[in-house]
């Protein structure tokens, strides 16, 4: 549990501040036609919270070092952010290669620090033996 709540402050923070700064203008110019107006919050708690649940069951607990929950969990940001945009790319008209590719880099750095951080800051935590 205390990974999961690491993980997730840790995964929206970061994310905050990238939707705030460069990815709202990045998806506003690029995608804008086919933005919704009211996004829907429901979905979004959904990804945010599986997508942190998938981090720590398949990276974060496995791991045997800082360096390896950072690289593992980067490759799993970009198998997961990949699903999303090539999907996109493959089956939406006009999809744009900017957005897959600067979305599939922040995917893989997100969840990347997200993993490597999540591990640093447990590991340095006094273990508890009750």
């Amino acid at each position: 549990m205390l990974q999961y709540a690491v993980a997730a402050v840790a995964f929206c923070l970061l994310d905050l501040v990238w939707l705030s700064s460069v990815g709202q203008d990045l998806y506003d110019e690029r995608l804008g036609t086919l933005l919704s107006e009211d996004p829907n919050a429901g979905a979004a708690v959904l990804f945010y919270a599986l997508f942190v649940a998938g981090l720590v069951h398949f990276v974060v607990r496995p791991a045997t070092s800082r360096t390896r929950a950072l690289l593992n969990g980067g490759f799993f940001g970009l198998v997961a952010y990949a699903t999303f945009d090539l999907t996109g790319l493959a089956v939406l008209r006009d999809f744009p290669v900017a957005v897959v590719v600067v979305d599939l880099v922040w995917g893989t750095f997100l969840a990347g620090v997200v993993c490597g951080l999540t591990y640093a800051v447990v590991a340095a935590l006094p273990s508890r033996s009750d």
